[in-house]
């Protein structure tokens, strides 16, 4: 794998340059390079070929459910950094496959099963036309910049980057794509599924009046955590990142990796503006053994925009703990709810707590629904390109850990312009990651006040 990315030349990324490249509405069909987009499927046939990176379980997942979207699909390519995960991923789709009914999209030979750090690059080279990245999300930013110069369409899931210079990379393949004609859907999968895209233009329509502030939980157990193989050596580079949810420059800590569907929420309501700064506080109170590496288990912040709106978002991830994960936003007429409890979720009130609006439409299949809408729009030759909004709503969650991990206010300029990056030296079983355990074998954690902001 590559380095990780950093900017070309020495041009700040500033607010307002982050805002001016967006020229759509998320989620909205762009035009232009059509040639491109109508000829990446599979010469003198309809059928899109799959390539799949990143054999974990949401890879899994994702492989399954693409080819449950459009039956014209055939999955003939995989990649992971490990071969296990390739081997196993497969027997899994066939499975799955056996009893959802694309068993017969699966054309996945041995010799394009392709595992290590270089696997990316050798599915993209296998003659797919269309790519899945579902790897650990720090590899993501270096996989789409491969994938779009491939002149691949992608799924991308979430999150996009664990850093800003892995932000700024994504947004300079977004452009990217945009040029090339490329379709680019994100795993953001909230922005597919019927009744929260409802409440969420009813919002936007003005249904609760102006916005006055937004809170958004999600509140949860512990995730993650993996003691070391008795049964054969490992490096430390492989023991990270086969439990690479509990490291930050793997994961971006739970607050990037989990949270960011409720922080991409916030974006949403706030038509995808970046907020001018944030603050907060988080910690490490109870997933302190070194299994959970460096990750906190809790975080709260407070994002500040420039009409006055704050968003109060918390995450949580301790057990035996109250679970809450729900969307709440509080405008001048009243309220809505999106997630939350069955007798309040998508629902509008008034002031009074009357519900004035509630769905009552049918629910859809937002995993499946996220590729139909890439496929669609392959086929039709009208690329989609989600870049900026999973871009914006992932530098949010950053932003988030920022100022948790130092304990200052940091304004989104400060961000987005950060420089430091979480990549190792290199990318090898040998190579030492970005953080090593110390001689007691716990990870050294950040501590607000004394981390510092690159």
């Amino acid at each position: 794998m590559p380095e990780a990315s950093t900017p070309r030349g020495s041009k700040s990324a500033s607010r307002r340059d982050f805002l001016k490249t967006s020229t759509v509405l998320a989620g909205g069909a762009l035009a232009g390079g059509l040639s491109l987009a109508r000829s990446a499927h599979a010469a003198g046939s309809d059928v899109l070929k799959l390539g799949l990176i990143g054999c974990g379980g949401r890879g899994t997942g994702a492989a399954g459910e693409a080819m449950t979207a459009d039956k014209n699909t055939r999955l003939v390519a995989m990649g992971d950094a490990f071969e296990d995960r390739v081997k196993g991923s497969l027997e899994n789709i066939k499975r799955a496959g056996k009893e959802n009914g694309y068993f017969g999209q699966i054309d996945v030979s041995a010799d394009r099963c392709f595992s290590g750090f270089d696997a990316y690059q050798k599915v993209l080279d296998s003659g797919v036309d269309v790519v899945i990245l579902a790897e650990t999300p720090h590899f993501r930013p270096q996989h789409l910049k491969a994938a779009v110069a491939a002149g691949k369409h992608v799924f991308c899931e979430k999150p996009v980057a664990v850093d800003a210079p892995g932000i700024r990379s994504v947004l300079e393949s977004t452009e990217e794509a945009k040029k090339k004609g490329l379709s680019l859907v994100s795993g953001l999968c909230w922005r597919y599924e019927t009744a929260v895209t409802a409440t969420m233009q009813k919002i936007l329509d003005g249904a609760i009046g102006e916005l006055v502030s937004i809170q958004v939980t999600y509140n949860t157990g512990t995730i993650g955590g993996r003691r070391r193989s008795k049964d054969r050596p490992e490096t430390e580079m492989e023991y990270q990142m086969r439990n690479w949810y509990c490291f930050t420059w793997l994961s971006g800590d739970h607050n990037v990796e989990q949270h960011v569907h409720s922080l991409d929420k916030v974006g949403w309501a706030m038509r995808d503006e970046p907020p001018v700064a944030a603050w907060g506080l988080g910690g490490r109170q109870v997933r302190v053994d070194p299994i959970y590496g460096d990750i906190y288990d809790h975080h709260a912040v407070v994002y500040e925009y420039a009409n006055g709106v704050l968003a109060h978002a918390y995450c949580r991830q301790q057990p035996g703990c109250w679970g809450d994960v729900t969307d709440k936003f509080f405008g001048t007429n009243g309220r809505a709810s999106v997630l939350g409890l069955r007798s309040d979720e998508f629902r509008i009130r008034d002031r009074r707590g009357e519900v004035t609006w509630k769905f009552a439409g049918e629910r859809n299949a937002m995993y499946v629904a996220e590729h139909e809408a890439l496929f669609k729009s392959i086929r039709s030759g009208k690329p989609i390109n989600n870049g900026l909004y999973m871009a914006r709503s992932t530098m949010l969650a950053i932003l988030g850990r920022m100022v948790d991990y130092t304990g200052q206010r940091i304004t989104w300029e400060e961000a987005i312009n950060s420089r430091q990056t979480l990549a190792p030296k290199s990318y090898a079983w040998d190579a030492e990651p970005p953080t090593k355990p110390g001689p007691d074998g716990r990870y050294p954690i950040a501590t607000p006040g004394v981390t510092k902001l690159v």
